[in-house]
């Protein structure tokens, strides 16, 4: 069954077939679902991010699916042009870079996408603004969109913030609409064809951060199954711009449970555990408990059970008794074939839970289009293998030798000569790789840029970073791989390139 990719687990329409070419019309008719349609849905992604003096944004983590690849160079066959190459104009005139220039001035276009992965945590990837119709769209990895460990639709809570550093948005925060990618990524995980084009919302920057706590009809009250807590839980992130805490367990020692499930163990006297004395004196019993160290029983009204322990002769103390009972008929000591034990009584006692954190209620302005801010990549496809890049990314995480050369905090650059490639772990035969000592998960949807203008800051978009790999064996990451991008690459991008998105605000 098709997967359709949308952010935030929605359906959205993506290009049927990009090996074939899609007339305008059939273009103009992809259907195209609204992650945050309004001002409230767009305080919910912006709490999050925004929320607890940006937590969620200062926490994440690199993105590390599928980063470091056995990848295999091949001298034949591979990446190869389906047509004449060309380009797509980016937003501004731009001259080819010899790669000899000491001093790199950086893309402004470039930045780090968040989303939350299947592991319910917030990541990153790198990413970069495209030129296109709107000025609203974004390039990066296809599975820094699409969620290739749970199989979901998609990635939850994405968004691309341009320059980001440390907490900072200098050009805002761009709030995920709608993600294009390739048919055989959609439905196949083709390495091949792992990039996704993704549009934007006019970006937001945070001018306020109101922080409250739970209002009373939910903080002071306890709910009797962990089901009814996470309605409360929805109805509130649901009637809210923003919720950040948690669901906690809360110990009723009033009543006894109904659910195993939803339970604790109370340690008791004995009586109170239904337990009587020549249930666990007798020579057979005390025998029997001491062989399964534990046993417990269930009636119509409760469940209790019985914990033997061996303990040490200290622990038993200096009663010259063979048995005696604690203070507290908690505990009942015994000597038994020269060792010394102790039981213990417990009923399963009911759990509840409750809701304990916070509001968070953002004030939110528009700062215009993506484009309009930080400009636009052009677009390359069908171009010669051999010709030199500049890859722009956020490379984290170590070597295999567990040298940690890159932070990921800072914009980096790598330049070189692309190469044929392949990588059948991920399914990926026409591959381009480029040396790069890049490390791993940060470094994953770094741009490839064609003719790069160091005065201008743009060039075009030529293949994005899927992998990284130790070609030669001596623990050090050395190459970088990305998708050849052609015909079929330019076909997904002219779809999602004419998509409008609007103001979320």
């Amino acid at each position: 069954m098709k997967r359709t990719l949308a952010l935030g687990g929605i359906a959205a329409g993506l290009l049927a077939s990009a090996a074939v070419a899609a007339p305008a019309a059939q273009a103009d008719s992809v259907p195209a679902v609204n992650l945050a349609e309004t001002n409230f849905a767009a305080k919910q992604v912006a709490a999050f991010w925004y929320g607890q003096n940006k937590a969620n944004l200062i926490n994440a983590t690199p993105y590390g699916v599928e980063t470091t690849l056995a990848t295999k160079h091949v001298s034949t066959g591979g990446a190869s042009a389906d047509d004449k190459p060309g380009v797509v104009g980016s937003s501004g005139d731009q001259k080819a870079a010899t790669g000899t220039s000491k001093n790199i001035n950086l893309p402004r276009t470039t930045g780090k996408v968040f989303f939350l992965g299947a592991d319910h945590k917030p990541h990153w990837c790198s990413a970069t603004s495209v030129q296109g119709y709107y000025k609203n769209l974004v390039a990066t990895a296809g599975h820094c969109v699409y969620d290739t460990v749970s199989n979901k639709a998609t990635l939850d809570k994405w968004v691309f913030i341009p320059g980001y550093y440390q907490g900072k948005t200098p050009w805002g925060i761009y709030v995920g609409k709608t993600a294009y990618t390739h048919y055989d990524f959609d439905n196949y995980e083709d390495g091949d064809r792992d990039y996704a084009f993704v549009t934007v919302y006019n970006g937001v920057q945070v001018t306020g951060v109101a922080v409250e706590k739970v209002k009373n009809w939910v903080d002071n009250k306890v709910f009797e199954t962990k089901a009814e807590a996470e309605k409360a839980r929805h109805d509130l992130e649901f009637k809210t711009t923003g919720w950040a805490g948690e669901i906690v367990p809360v110990k009723d020692d009033q009543h006894l449970a109904t659910d195993k499930k939803e339970s604790y163990k109370k340690f008791v006297p004995y009586d109170d555990a239904f337990v009587t004395f020549s249930e666990i004196s007798s020579q057979n019993k005390l025998e029997e408990l001491i062989r399964e160290t534990s046993t417990q029983w269930t009636n119509k009204t409760h469940t209790a059970g019985i914990v033997i322990t061996r303990i040490s002769r200290d622990e038993y103390g200096n009663n010259l008794a063979d048995y005696y009972w604690s203070q507290d008929k908690k505990t009942f000591y015994v000597k038994y074939d020269n060792g010394f034990y102790k039981a213990t009584f417990w009923l399963l006692y009911d759990l509840d839970f409750k809701l304990k954190g916070k509001i968070v209620d953002i004030a939110l302005k528009d700062v215009g289009t993506l484009g309009s801010n930080v400009g636009g990549q052009g677009l390359a496809y069908n171009q010669k293998v051999g010709n030199p890049v500049f890859v722009f990314g956020y490379p984290s995480g170590s070597h295999p030798d567990g040298n940690y050369a890159f932070t990921g905090k800072t914009l980096k650059w790598a330049y070189g000569k692309t190469f044929k490639a392949a990588a059948p772990a991920v399914k990926a035969e026409e591959l381009v790789g480029v040396k790069s000592s890049f490390t791993g998960e940060g470094s994953l949807g770094s741009s490839w840029l064609y003719r790069y203008s160091n005065t201008k800051r743009l060039g075009y978009l030529n293949g994005v970073t899927i992998g990284v790999s130790d070609t030669d064996g001596n623990k050090r990451i050395d190459t970088s791989v990305s998708p050849y991008f052609d015909g079929e690459t330019l076909a997904v991008y002219k779809v999602a390139e004419k998509m409008w998105s609007g103001k979320i605000v």
